[in-house]
């Protein structure tokens, strides 16, 4: 779960990590009486999306007085921002944070993710701060500082110590970065976080160390143990169709693609789409109903991948375990029944109780086209979307 810039500065604070002063605001009038509480100016507005690049996408605005703000504000909220890390539709801007503008002498980078390969924590920090990490450990990756972290041990503060002497940083910020390093890591395994976020991290002109932003992502998994957390989900920043799939526990991810899958495991559902690739498809979602679906859960997740506008056919790719063929034709001739359906579907069922399955798909008086393996399934996905583009060219 993502969440906002200003929800993160709130946590940096609460783990005694220095931000800017400044607050949120959502309206114009909230924006101006922000500033005039901060008193000196220059301002920085900057508009709050779950996405980076803002600045690039002109969601950031500078504003030299409280005249400016109110201008500043009124352009920004209620826009909707397209930025190198959205897509083209964009995302609505709500929310700003307001904050003083502060005198900057040096921009640092300072994160910590999971290392899935070394199945632990690593913390990963640059001089190069204020850039995308990606791009620096790509063109200059020994200007990239990386720390593992034992999980049973935690990070200790040598290894803090380490980091700082790598950064070349004067000697009088040892005990500023250390504490913010030691504090990020603590606020990063007591939140549940797969990423905590400083870019940049900067040193100011009086020599203070400020976050200057902020980045939080927490482990959806882990939410049970954070209920003041999972407030702070913003639905308006997500995909509709991600959020209406999370109200019936469906994993879901809205792709760029045009046909649309419904399979149960996540192995398979990556293997399906490899397929659908294999016959010059794209994949228009990655849906995983799991193997503890209901019938009702599959019609819900046929509900959703039918909302989808880009969605031009349904392949069905299920092995029956936990989940059950049969269950899942119940779900499926549901939500067809329910449903007007003007988009062909192609179902391949294997597994528990298959052949019950596939009764019932063919006594349902619907029409479906059932494949009776991988390759099957392959070649009907393929020869159903000529199909659809010979009927389109006829048009």
């Amino acid at each position: 779960m993502k969440i906002h810039e200003y929800q993160a500065k709130q946590l940096f604070k609460s783990y005694s990590i220095p931000v800017p002063q400044g607050a949120v605001a959502k309206t114009v009038e909230e924006a101006f009486q922000i500033a005039e509480k901060i008193g000196r100016s220059p301002f920085v507005l900057k508009a709050q999306i779950h996405a980076g690049g803002r600045g690039k996408g002109g969601g950031i605005k500078m504003a030299n007085g409280l005249g400016d703000v109110k201008r500043a504000a009124a352009g920004l909220l209620g826009m909707t921002l397209v930025t190198p890390q959205t897509d083209a539709e964009g995302q609505p801007v709500q929310a700003l944070l307001v904050e003083e503008a502060l005198s900057v002498e040096q921009e640092l980078y300072l994160g910590i993710v999971i290392d899935r390969q070394r199945a632990c924590p690593v913390v990963i920090a640059s001089a190069e701060g204020g850039m995308e990490i990606e791009k620096i450990a790509a063109t200059d990756p020994e200007k990239v500082l990386r720390e593992a972290v034992d999980p049973a041990v935690g990070l200790r503060p040598f290894q803090a110590g380490r980091i700082f002497y790598g950064l070349g940083l004067d000697q009088s910020l040892s005990r500023k970065m250390t504490a913010v390093i030691l504090n990020l890591f603590r606020l990063f395994i007591e939140k549940d976080c797969s990423l905590a976020e400083i870019n940049p991290l900067v040193v100011t002109k009086a020599g203070e160390l400020v976050a200057l932003d902020a980045k939080i992502n927490i482990d959806d998994n882990a939410l049970y143990r954070h209920q003041d957390m999972a407030s702070l989900r913003d639905v308006n920043q997500e995909n509709p169709l991600e959020v209406e799939a999370s109200k019936y526990n469906l994993n879901y991810i809205k792709l760029k693609g045009n046909v649309g899958c419904m399979v149960n495991g996540a192995g398979l559902a990556m293997a399906t789409m490899d397929l659908i690739k294999l016959v010059g498809a794209e994949p228009a979602n990655f849906l995983d109903v799991g193997g503890g679906a209901t019938s009702e859960m599959v019609k819900q997740g046929l509900k959703i991948l039918l909302y989808d506008k880009d969605v031009k056919m349904v392949f069905i790719n299920i092995f029956g375990g936990i989940l059950r063929c049969d269950t899942l034709a119940e779900g499926v001739v549901k939500a067809v029944d329910e449903l007007v359906i003007d988009l062909p579907i192609v179902i391949r069922l294997e597994g528990t109780n298959v052949e019950a399955g596939r009764k019932i798909l063919a006594g349902s008086g619907l029409s479906f086209t059932v494949a009776t393996g991988l390759k099957d399934a392959a070649e009907k996905v393929a020869m159903t979307l000529k199909q659809l583009q010979d009927v389109k060219g006829e048009r």
